[in-house]
């Protein structure tokens, strides 16, 4: 059984095309895992920083409210 090469070409861009989708696609997931890693590094400085607010920041007071 041979396959005609009208068949062949049909094939061969066929793969082409599923080539370069996937280097798209690639390409769009190292972009968005590096957003995730900054956005992340983001997440966690401001963690810190309420951490550090937090900490300087003086307790609540118990004292009763003025219409007591």
């Amino acid at each position: 059984m041979t396959i005609s090469e009208d068949r062949l070409d049909k094939l061969e861009m066929l793969a082409a095309e599923q080539e370069r989708l996937l280097e798209e696609l690639s390409d769009v997931l190292a972009r968005q895992q590096k957003q995730i890693e900054a956005l992340t590094a983001r997440l966690s400085a401001s963690d810190n920083r309420i951490a550090e607010l937090e900490a300087g920041a003086p307790a609540p007071g118990h004292d009763k409210p003025p219409h007591y």
